[in-house]
Parts: structure tokens; sequence; C-alpha cells
């Protein structure tokens, strides 16, 4: 049998419709109309319309009594209800024809919410619906039309769960970064007796250790910050690595109010432990949040310059969302209900895999600790050209010169263009060449370092005492490009990709007379970094360029091809000389330090004022080729040759 109602003509037709309702559901085999004109399906969608643009004035809403309820009313309840989700409402679509059955209809629809982080949520609901006295069907509202475990007064909130950070991986596969323990410096402002004298001796003892131990700490407003916090609060100075602590711990351990807390936090093995390379993980700053509000928020660990900046999305991977009711508690604030309607689980960041050697970078950052000028110091491996280091001074520096400086290489260059000489058998090794105190080209005076000369000798002795002048007489021979080809034979100016930014170089080419004798030497036009001097130097240890790789994992997508074999006469040459560097030039304060070392020492202008220099020192033992720069490091004998002895001295057997 069929159940039909008689359309009574009274206001409460509704109420009566709807007190029948739950009887009609139950019932097996209802009436199933498709929806004409005067059907449901016309204020179903005026309903969903309105629930996503907050204006319902165009369909008619009753609750489950039956009774009119005010289309304002329900705009308002909805957007309450959405709680943290107003500002996105849902996407709202009718699955399929309602049903009726008299005077009452059911129609299946889908909410879809769109939840930051552009996920997903998405549930059937059903929409009831009842026919009033003036033909016109009317939506029956209540809060489980939203979703079906909502009631008056919950809100809907958001959770938001950070899956754990990847780490950055050594080459032996070993987490760079990993908890290590610190100590956290505070004050506890009752215990303080003489806040000015508490201030004045935290400030002598935390400068009384190495600047690369501990952060620069400004205590400026110490005072305000103990006097604005509870008497028994902890008031947080300074957070130091373990070490640092146990330097500063006499000085500062039995000063009045001074409170310690052991603590772990995940750490580079030291402070400046390629800092610079890899970058820092950092909670949230504000222009991080107002730069990408929808992937961060305050809380979040983000990073900041290096591998950690570049590679932050796939570190940190994809954070969880559960949506979860809430309901207004005391103060007016809201609590959890302990129901999760929605969960999506935080997915893990990607690991980054390296080429790095925790024992040749601490050698590195070793060998730059003393240095209290911009430097640098790459290694690299010969045999794969692997980096193995990258360290930049003085302490843990923000700019990655190993990497990006755009410098004049000076006489370590002298590799190169002896190279182009020896390749066009312009020179030899024991062949003469004449080295005068100074030499002219189209008006140009060149001289040597200290006005030396050593007049007609062989031309393995002016390459290594570092004959200026006698490369500037050379100049010719090497020819427009010639400089430039024996450059881009060691994979100067090459297109590499490290996954990571690095300048190249760019070697001067053409140019005047008086250009093309400077940069013979290292000066003129041309540039490198310390990086791209590394790869050259391991080209000529190795024979052929290969480029220097940072990343395995993820692998680079377009690495340089590998060059072709240099000229096995030419290079063997070249290794000689720089071998004789070492046991009787310009680097022999390293002939004592164990193994071969063969290397280019190199003082490069860079301004108009001769006194103006940066030291260099390129070379290489074993299997490990490398190059020092020191900004404004005058002498290179003085500054940067002392900076690779302390780095072959430290680095382990090769």
């Amino acid at each position: 049998m069929t159940l039909s109602y008689p359309r009574p003509h009274r206001a409460n037709h509704a109420r009566r419709a709807v007190a029948a309702l739950a009887a009609t559901l139950l019932t097996a085999g209802g009436l199933v109309a498709c929806s004409g004109d005067d059907g449901p399906q016309r204020s179903v969608d005026a309903f969903l319309t309105g629930w996503r643009n907050g204006d319902l004035q165009a369909v008619g809403v009753v609750d489950t009594t039956g009774g009119k309820l005010p289309a304002a009313d329900v705009t308002r309840e909805i957007k309450e209800l959405s709680g943290e989700l107003v500002g996105s409402p849902p996407t709202l679509t009718r699955r399929g024809e309602p049903k009726v059955t008299a005077d009452i209809a059911t129609a299946p629809i889908r909410v879809e919410w769109t939840l930051p982080g552009d996920i997903r949520w998405a549930y059937d609901r059903e929409l009831r619906l009842v026919k009033g006295d003036d033909d016109q069907w009317q939506v029956m509202w209540e809060p489980r039309v939203m979703h079906e475990q909502l009631t008056k007064g919950d809100r809907l909130g958001l959770r938001r769960d950070t899956g754990p950070r990847a780490a950055l991986l050594d080459a032996a596969g070993q987490p760079i970064v990993t908890p290590r323990p610190v100590i956290r410096v505070g004050v506890q402002p009752n215990q303080v007796t003489d806040i000015k004298k508490l201030v004045k001796d935290l400030d002598a003892g935390f400068k009384a250790i190495r600047p690369a131990l501990v952060p620069a700490v400004d205590l400026a407003d110490l005072p305000e910050r103990v006097a604005k916090a509870d008497p028994g609060a902890f008031v947080e100075v300074v957070t130091l690595r373990e070490e640092a602590y146990r330097q500063i711990k006499p000085r500062i351990y039995d000063l009045p109010g001074t409170k310690f807390v052991s603590d772990k936090l995940d750490l580079a093995p030291t402070r400046e432990f390629a800092r610079a390379l890899l970058g820092t993980v950092d909670p949230a700053q504000a222009d991080d949040l107002t730069a990408h509000p929808d992937r961060y928020v305050a809380g979040d660990l983000v990073g900041h310059g290096g591998l950690q900046g570049r590679y932050d999305e796939r570190l940190r991977g994809t954070p969880g969302l559960t949506v979860v009711v809430e309901r207004p508690a005391e103060g007016g604030k809201l609590a959890p209900t302990g129901t999760e309607l929605f969960q999506q689980k935080p997915q893990p960041g990607q690991a980054l895999k390296t080429t790095l050697d925790v024992a040749v970078q601490n050698a590195a950052d070793g060998a730059l600790r003393a240095q209290s000028r911009r430097s640098a110091l790459v290694a690299v491996r010969i045999s794969d050209g692997a980096v193995l280091a990258a360290a930049n001074g003085p302490g843990p520096a923000g700019e990655n010169l190993a990497f990006v400086a755009q410098v004049p290489p000076g006489s370590t260059f002298k590799m190169v263009s002896t190279l182009g000489l020896l390749n066009q058998g312009a020179v030899s090794l024991d062949g003469p060449v004449n080295c005068p105190k100074t030499f002219t080209v189209d008006g140009r005076s060149f001289k040597n370092s200290d006005n030396f000369e050593l007049g007609q000798v062989p031309f393995r002795t002016n390459f290594a005492k570092s004959c200026n002048t006698a490369f500037a007489s050379l100049a010719p021979k090497l020819g427009g490009d010639g400089l430039a080809a024996a450059g881009r034979s060691l994979g100067l100016e090459g297109p590499w990709d490290l996954g990571t930014d690095v300048f190249t170089g760019k070697v001067s080419t053409g140019g005047s007379q008086a250009e093309q004798a400077a940069a013979s030497f290292g000066q003129g036009t041309t540039l490198v970094s310390p990086l791209a001097m590394a790869g050259a130097t391991a080209a000529v240890a190795r024979g052929r360029f290969e480029q220097p790789k940072l990343l395995l994992d993820p692998a680079p997508a377009k690495p340089a091809p590998a060059g072709e074999q240099l000229k096995p006469e030419s290079v063997e040459a070249l290794r000689t000389m720089m071998r004789e560097v070492v046991t009787t030039g310009t680097g022999s304060a390293l002939k004592d330090v164990p193994g071969e070392v063969y290397g280019k020492t190199g003082t490069a202008e860079y301004d108009n004022n001769p006194a103006n220099t940066h030291a260099w020192f390129v070379g290489w033992r074993g299997d490990v080729a490398f190059a020092v720069f020191v900004e404004k490091g005058g002498a290179s004998t003085s500054s940067a040759v002392p900076i690779a002895e302390r780095f072959l001295r430290a680095l382990p057997a090769t």
C-alpha cells in the first residue's frame, strides 16, 4: 500500500508533515518522483547555493518540528558551526534526484571541504524537505545537515600535525643533524640579587669563550624581561651546546639567579659545520608566514638558506590535518570534545643525501676557525668529484663563499695558463724564460711580488716562484682565447648542476694585449669561485675534468658531461711544477706536511690599489683536492698557506 497524505489548509501543515516523516522514511517502497518545476529539486539547489554563498533568502527553512526559521538565523548558525573552516565554504552538489513521498522528500548531497594544504574532505549527507501550505518545498534544518555528528553549539576545528623533518645525510648515509645535548641558560627573577651586576658578569663570561662556540648574546633587554616575568619563572638567556657550556660553566654557574636546564636539539656536529652550505632550521619567522600563509603556521620549523631552505618542502614533508569538534568553554575559548571527524596523517619528509665527509668537513672548519677575515675552504675527492667539505668563515658565516664567490684567482690561475702554454708547445719544464723585475705591455707595467727578479731561468722555476713578468711575456703565445680554452678543459665556465647555486667562473678572453698579459696570471677580468678552482685542480690531478657533485639523492638532473682526457705530457709537466711549488717554491711552508702535497699559491689584486689583495692556495694530497680563499688576506704565504697546512694536518690519511 502506498502512503499518502491529504493536504490540509491550515498553517500547521508543515508540522504534520514533519511528524509523519520518520514513519514515511521507514516504510519500504515509498514513492520516488522525478522532480519537475514544482518538485523539491529547485529548493535543494537553492539551499546548497545559499549555504555556500552565505545567503538563504531564496529558500524556505524549517526546524525539525516544522516551525519556520529565519534565513539569517540559519546562515549565522552555519557560519558558527563551520568554525575554523568558515573562510573556505564547502563545495555542495546534489547526488541524483530527490525521493518524494507525498509531501516529504529526501535529497542525497555531497559535502566537500578543501582544507589547508589542498587536502580534500568529502562525505555524503541527506537533506530532508517538507511541502508547505504554499506548495513550496522547505528545507528542514538542523546541525546534522552539515555533518551527522554535529549538534547545536558545536564548532569545526582543525588540528595540524607536522611530520618528522627528514635529515640531511652525509656520504655514509648518516644524519648530519641529530639530537645533541644543549644547556638552556636562564635567570630566575626571585633569586637575582643585583640585575646590573648579573648582566655584567654574564656578558664577560660569554665573551670569554670562542665566538665559534656561542652565538652573540644581547643582554640589553634582560633587566626588563626579568622585571616583567613571574618571580619563579625561567627567563631564558641563551641555549648553548654542551661543549660551549662546559667552557663557560666556571664563570657563570654560581652567579646569583642563574639557572640551567638540560635539553636536546637537532644540531650539526659543530656550530659552524658547513653552515652556509647546509643552512639552518628555525621556527617560522614573520616573513615566512607572510610569504606562505598556506604553507606555514606559527611554530612550524622552516629551513632557511642553503640546502635546508632550497629543499624545505622535500625535507619537511606534508603536514597532517584532523578535523575535530569543539565547543565553547569557560572564558569563551573553544575546547576539544574528543570527537574527530576526519584525519589525514602527516607524511614524513624525504632525506637529502650529500657527499659531505664529516671528518674532512671538521678539518676544513677547524682550519678556518682562527681566521678573522671572510674566507672559504672547499675540498673535492679527485677520484669521483665528490664535494667532501665546504667551509666558510669566520665562524658560522651565512654566505657560501666556497661556492658562489666571484673573485679574481690571482697566481693560482698560472696553473691554467701553464696548461695552455704546454698544450701549444710554447714552454717546457726546463726551457729558459726571463723573469725581469718589471715587464711593460702597451704602456702598462707589470711587476712581481716584492719586486723580485729571477733573470733567465727554467720555466719550472718561474712557476714555482710565481713570476708574474714571465707569464706576462708569454701571454701572446696563448692567443686571444687560448687561456679560456685551457680553463674550459678544466671545467671552468661550465654548466654545472650541483643542486645548489655555484659560480663556475668567467675566464678573460680576447681584449687588449695588456688585458691578456694580466689574465695570464689571474688578474684582468677573470673571476672564479673556490669550488671552481678546486674542481680545476682536481681535473689536473685526475687528468680530465669531472664535475664536482654534492647531492646523491636527489641526484641533479643535468650534471655537466665529463671532459676529454688532458694531454698526458702537458698534465704530467704541470703536476711536476705544482709539486715543486711546495718543495722549493712559494708554498714551501707545506713541505714538512706528511704526504706529497701539490699546489699553487695566489695573491690577487681586487681593485686599483696593489696593496689590496685576496689570498689563495689550491692543491691536492692523495685523493683530496682543495682550494683556500681569504678575502683581503694579503700575501698568500701569510694567510692562505697556513690555513692549508692546518687543514692537511687535520685531514684523515688518504
